[in-house]
């Protein structure tokens, strides 16, 4: 077997064995047959860094915090700007369409980050649904409870359609919460 790919099948052991997905003695039995029985220098040639299921997760856990960053300061920026609320809108509108075709492609592959995408994408569609309505009808109480109402119906109808509890519960209890609202506050 080439050098290199063993090295990636030693990189991989030992990303096993450091992240306990394969009891010590299988790894270190693994590792003894892929090196031949040579004593291998742990810190030069493999490390568990190298591997290729530790680059995957680097890589994840960076993208998810690009996406909560840029997330948390659209919104900021969406209810603190008061000039130019248009380009802030279209630039939230932009970003969950695009959280939203990012989460269909990761929910294909059963990820971990789909969820937190497309929980993502729903508070800023949410956000620019509130800020629509606080903008452009601020004395028109029902054009915001209509947005929310269509807000929530559409996480039920996600939820619903896609099998994600969460959705689900957070459609079902917006409802009911703005329903009562309505009904202690009217």
């Amino acid at each position: 077997m080439a050098n290199s790919k063993k090295t990636i099948i030693l990189n991989e052991i030992l990303f096993w064995k450091q992240n306990k997905l394969l009891p010590d003695h299988y790894c270190d039995f693994l590792m003894t047959l892929y090196s031949e029985g040579k004593e291998i220098d742990h810190k030069e040639e493999v490390g568990h860094k190298k591997s290729v299921m530790a680059k995957e997760k680097r890589n994840k856990l960076l993208l998810l915090t690009f996406v909560l960053l840029v997330s948390i300061t659209l919104l900021i920026a969406l209810f603190m700007m008061s000039e130019l609320v248009w380009l802030v809108s279209a630039m939230v509108g932009i970003t969950a369409i695009f959280l939203i075709v990012l989460a269909y492609r990761f929910a294909k592959k059963n990820d971990v980050i789909a969820p937190i995408l497309q929980i993502a994408s729903a508070l800023l569609l949410f956000g620019l649904s509130v800020k629509i309505s606080l903008t452009y009808f601020p004395e028109n109480r029902i054009v915001l409870y209509a947005l929310l109402i269509i807000n929530c119906l559409l996480w039920l109808y996600t939820g619903f359609k896609f099998k994600l509890m969460y959705f689900t519960i957070s459609g079902a209890l917006g409802i009911v919460v703005l329903i009562g609202y309505q009904l202690v506050y009217l």
